[in-house]
């Protein structure tokens, strides 16, 4: 497994975004989807990666600086024939020491509340994250759960 810094141009990771988009607006109302789109994941403070096993995309993740203590958790995703295997773990693993050695003292994100994010859920509570407020600019909204770390 090998995580590379992605300048979003291929067509595996296109198709996978496209898929993660669409798989967030069948889960949510479109006013409660916060995901970054093409452009929002090349933006400035935005770092993006995908995870690949030999020539097959697993997956992809991206860090977002909120300010200089404050990162927080972007498009993670993994592809569907791709399951089970790590790759959601390794993305987790590799953002959380980047934010460590970024000097991050904290690492938040929003994701989904209904039944499509409870494999989301698991994984972050896996790693330390604790359910908290909104942060940010996000509000309360009854279709994403906040989470954060302390780092």
């Amino acid at each position: 497994m090998r995580i590379i810094e992605d300048d979003l141009t291929g067509p595996e990771i296109s198709a996978l975004l496209q898929t993660h988009f669409t798989g967030m607006l069948a889960n949510s109302p479109k006013d409660s989807c916060h995901f970054l789109d093409f452009e929002g994941l090349k933006g400035p403070g935005v770092t993006f990666w995908s995870v690949w096993d030999d020539d097959a995309l697993m997956g992809c993740g991206a860090l977002k600086e909120i300010d200089s203590g404050h990162g927080e958790v972007k498009s993670m995703r993994t592809h569907a024939d791709q399951l089970r295997k790590g790759a959601a773990a390794a993305m987790l693993e590799h953002i959380i020491a980047t934010a460590e050695a970024r000097g991050y003292q904290r690492l938040s994100l929003e994701t989904g509340s209904g039944p499509a994010f409870d494999a989301a859920h698991s994984l972050y509570l896996r790693y330390g994250f604790e359910y908290c407020g909104p942060f940010a600019d996000y509000k309360e909204d009854p279709f994403s759960r906040f989470m954060t770390l302390a780092l």
